[in-house]
């Protein structure tokens, strides 16, 4: 007797989703229109990139048992540490992806900081524009969404946001997450 396969494709039901699908879909419901998903993959990776100076600029004490490393340790690289083992109980290979993006990212940030020491604008003065444009470039995203933003619900959101962003990038290079 031969076995029939079913091309019905069933819907997995919430309680089977992994808690980082479960984020994703609600983040997905609320960033239907395609200008505003647009908008937020420019503008995610700008505020992360906006809030690592701003962090990056923030003067760091000395701790003497650190020793010749004290001038590797800033604000940002606790901000690095936090992001990095939140996503990993979401999803690892996110969270591993996170990380090259966060590497990428603080090596800009380390050049605008040398910028600054010859004689550029400060760090935190570029952050902070940097984190406003990308803040502004999300509220007309969701000002053309015309939904409630997702926020408002679950302030958790605002973490997984730019894993959210990484997961299509992720499903476009064929990598589990």
């Amino acid at each position: 007797m031969a076995k029939q396969h079913s091309n019905i494709k069933t819907v997995p039901r919430k309680e089977d989703l992994r808690p980082v699908e479960v984020y994703f879909n609600k983040l997905n419901a609320s960033h239907q229109n395609p200008t505003n998903r647009l908008l937020h993959f420019i503008c995610i990776p700008l505020m992360l990139f906006g809030i690592l100076a701003i962090a990056w600029a923030i003067p760091f004490p000395y701790i003497k048992f650190i020793g010749s490393y004290n001038g590797f340790f800033n604000w940002a690289s606790f901000l690095i540490a936090f992001s990095v083992y939140y996503t990993l109980k979401l999803s690892p290979n996110l969270s591993y992806t996170m990380l090259l993006v966060l590497f990428v990212l603080s090596y800009g940030v380390s050049k605008l900081a040398e910028w600054q020491l010859a004689g550029g604008l400060p760090l935190i003065w570029v952050g902070t524009i940097l984190f406003a444009i990308a803040w502004l470039g999300q509220f007309i995203g969701g000002q053309i969404e015309g939904k409630k933003e997702s926020f408002a619900d679950d302030k958790q959101l605002v973490l997984i946001t730019p894993i959210w962003v990484l997961h299509f990038l992720a499903k476009r290079i064929g990598l589990r997450y």
